[in-house]
């Protein structure tokens, strides 16, 4: 029941059932909060960290509510679901927002095909014409699978983290069936591969690598094409491809938005915590601009 996101939108990955069965099997259980948020907790040296990453609450007020309602009494890493006045809650900014884009799964096929943007669709065309073979299994619980390792040396060289191996791993040991992993084959190689989680009415992009002989024949098109049309075959509604940087990753950034989905500006990080906040309130609302409050 903690699925169901308000007015039937899409649910965060972060807020799903799914999500707290993977941490759940890791040992590190969330905390479940009344209104069905959830609480990551960690702790830093003695001190406990919380952390509300894009739950269901709408307003600072609500957002206020979750992080009191949190038993333990160290920092609570707020980051909500859209630009929220947290100031006006004593917290304080941390992270300005990024931008995700997410693709509306309910038109019909055809729907679809047309809302790609040219250029995408051009490159859809030619990855049909190249012979690739689209291969869809459940993601095997294998460390060492060349996906992962591909991903690893791509954060390092990219400059970003994903997930930890073992809960990608223990998110698909956790949700049977909802951990697909797409792979693009040129005869025998595997030139492409793409990992999509399933959540509640939604998936999302979680992985995805491309070998230098697969860009050649737009290999990942094609897995995100047959990814869409999969995940729509399947009653879901919503597909999160993942945050969309402008400035860094233009050309990802296209991808992503030439598949017709929407950006959707998130609310950034922010931190509460009364010792802090009492001490750095005035300061809070000089960074409105940052947080794109004004």
């Amino acid at each position: 029941m903690f699925d169901a996101a308000p007015s039937d939108g899409p649910i965060a990955l972060q807020q799903s059932t799914a999500f707290a069965r993977a941490l759940e099997a890791l040992g590190t259980p969330p905390l479940r909060l009344q209104d069905g948020a959830l609480v990551l907790r960690r702790k830093v040296g003695p001190l406990p960290l919380s952390m509300l990453t894009r739950p269901p609450a709408m307003t600072a007020e609500d957002l206020h509510a979750n992080a009191k309602a949190i038993p333990a009494r160290g920092p609570v890493l707020i980051a909500p679901e859209r630009p929220l006045p947290l100031h006006e809650i004593g917290a304080l900014p941390l992270v300005s927002p990024m931008s995700i884009a997410t693709l509306d799964l309910t038109p019909d096929i055809d729907s679809l095909r047309a809302g790609l943007h040219q250029k995408w669709r051009n490159r859809l065309r030619h990855a049909e014409q190249q012979g690739l073979r689209v291969a869809r299994q459940n993601m095997p619980d294998d460390l060492d699978h060349w996906l992962l390792r591909a991903d690893l040396v791509q954060q390092s060289a990219r400059g970003y983290r994903s997930w930890p191996i073992p809960l990608t791993l223990a998110y698909g040991r956790a949700n049977p069936g909802q951990s697909k992993l797409f792979t693009a084959f040129l005869g025998k190689e595997p030139v492409a591969a793409m990992l999509v989680l399933t959540h509640g009415h939604g998936a999302t992009y979680h992985i995805g690598h491309t070998r230098p002989s697969g860009r050649l024949v737009s290999a990942h098109t094609l897995l995100m094409w047959s990814a869409i049309l999969w995940a729509r075959s399947k009653g879901l509604r919503h597909f999160e491809l993942g945050t969309i940087d402008s400035e860094e990753g233009r050309g990802l950034a296209r991808f992503k938005l030439g598949t017709g989905a929407q950006a959707q500006m998130l609310g950034g990080t922010w931190v509460w915590w009364p010792p802090l906040t009492t001490l750095f309130r005035p300061l809070a609302r000089l960074d409105r601009s940052l947080m794109h409050l004004t």
